[in-house]
């Protein structure tokens, strides 16, 4: 399973970066603006920044709502880098924008799907990614999980090329159950990924091999 994560924070993908486990990069209009940062030519050069931090993929997202204006900014983002991966919303002229840049292959991320019909759509599309929002799916008291499981139940039937991408996820049990759900990505904030890493019984065996270590040097 790929790592991305999902900021615009350039210490924070830096971090993940250095870790060794980063894969990719999510963003949105909304993470931008948290980073303050406003305008199409702030917007174009933040990007560049983080495709010059990681080599993975890292979805840039359109603006526009229409096919035109989709077609326009797709052709425009993936102009930053070769790793530029252009996010395209799940609504009807964004499935015609996600078979247009299928045809002219530019790797797509279809976003905000949130049921297996969306994904199905995608798919047949010809998007690169479908990112179904798990957490925002269990806020309204269904049942995220078994959405990915439902999609990755459809695509191994019916042979999509195309690879989930669990979105919205909020810590790191969601990250675990992504997993055995069978996503193949899941994007979240550093603090997620770095909640990986505890265990108790992890902080007292290494505190225990200190001291023994301690007593044996003599310390």
């Amino acid at each position: 399973m790929k790592f991305f994560i999902d900021t615009a924070n350039l210490n924070d993908i830096a971090e993940a970066e250095s870790l060794g486990i980063l894969d990719g990069v999510t963003t949105n209009p909304s993470l931008m603006a948290k980073e303050k940062i406003s305008g199409t030519e702030a917007v174009m050069a933040h990007y560049k920044k983080i495709c010059d931090i990681t080599d993975g993929d890292v979805s840039a997202e359109v603006i526009s709502t229409d096919f035109e204006g989709m077609k326009a900014e797709a052709t425009e983002l993936v102009k930053i880098a070769d790793n530029i991966v252009v996010k395209i919303p799940m609504i009807r002229d964004g499935v015609k924008t996600l078979a247009w840049c299928a045809s002219q292959g530019i790797r797509t991320n279809c976003t905000l799907v949130f049921s297996a019909g969306q994904a199905i759509l995608a798919a047949k599309a010809g998007a690169t990614y479908v990112s179904p929002f798990i957490g925002r799916i269990d806020d309204i008291g269904w049942d995220g999980m078994q959405l990915i499981a439902d999609i990755a139940e459809i695509y191994a039937i019916q042979g999509f090329e195309t690879e989930i991408l669990a979105a919205s996820i909020r810590n790191g049990k969601h990250i675990i159950d992504a997993a055995k759900a069978g996503a193949d990505v899941v994007t979240c904030g550093l603090s997620a990924f770095e909640s990986l890493f505890n265990h108790p019984l992890t902080d007292i065996g290494l505190e225990k091999f200190l001291a023994d270590h301690a007593k044996a040097a003599g310390h």
